[in-house]
């Protein structure tokens, strides 16, 4: 928990609070969630989460938390979180049932799909609020022929295929939704049911295998992506250039 500097005594203190009150979406009786905070809970400290109930199908829409690690806990039920290594550029897929959890970093991309109804997750955070930005207001405010100029795509098919998308969908598909393509299935494909995969190098690159040398990572502004910097600063890396070493230790005047 972070330091905390409330003062227990105040009337105004709150140790408990009922998360129906607080519905963050809700698509229809069955896929819903709901969420706490410090805003909700003024004790919280440095915690928060939300309480997902999805069936068979139902997506938590592919989104980011650029300020919080999520662990995302199965109560009943089973789903699928998966997520992209943004350090091995690879999807991954996490099978989870009730008991098991799957740890998403902060900043990675990922969803959540359950594979039978009555799925409820917890997703918790370790921040006060959650922050997060989803797929959906990427591709619907991201005008189209910068997509279309970006990829090479056909500007006219981008548009239509990203016309519905008219707000944030969070659980999907919208509830409105009439895609001309087939239903997900109820399993995901190329499940990884041991998280720990070899990761693809590069040609001409050589992994880091220093012992008991910690990953130096930083977080982008906005966006909130891990990168290590070793990766953009080898040589033998295009943007690689030795700093200059300063010899004098008083400053140039």
């Amino acid at each position: 928990m972070a330091t905390s500097y409330m003062d227990f005594t105040l009337p105004t203190i709150e140790f408990t609070y009922d998360l129906s009150k607080n519905p963050l979406f809700k698509k229809d009786e069955n896929n819903y969630i709901n969420a706490l905070s410090i805003t909700q809970l003024n004790t919280l400290g440095n915690a928060s989460l939300l309480d997902i109930f999805l069936s068979t199908g139902n997506v938590v829409e592919p989104h980011i938390h650029q300020n919080a690690t999520e662990l995302v806990y199965c109560i009943s039920g089973s789903a699928v979180v998966s997520l992209i290594n943004p350090f091995t550029n690879e999807l991954l897929h996490f099978p989870i049932t009730p008991g098991q959890v799957a740890n998403v970093p902060q900043g990675w991309w990922h969803y959540e799909m359950a594979t039978v109804d009555h799925t409820h997750l917890l997703a918790i955070f370790d921040a006060p609020v959650p922050e997060a930005i989803f797929g959906s207001d990427i591709l619907r405010l991201t005008p189209a022929n910068v997509l279309a100029h970006t990829y090479c795509l056909d500007e006219t098919k981008v548009q239509e295929a990203l016309a519905p998308i008219q707000k944030t969908v969070i659980i999907g598909p919208p509830a409105d939704c009439q895609a001309s393509t087939a239903p997900v299935s109820n399993s995901a494909p190329n499940v990884n049911h041991q998280p720990y995969v070899m990761p693809n190098v590069q040609p001409n690159m050589q992994p880091n295998t220093q012992p008991n040398m910690q990953p130096y990572v930083n977080r982008l502004p906005y966006w909130g992506t891990w990168v290590d910097p070793r990766i953009i600063h080898e040589p033998g890396c295009p943007y690689y250039r030795e700093l200059p070493v300063n010899t004098n230790n008083q400053e140039e005047r």
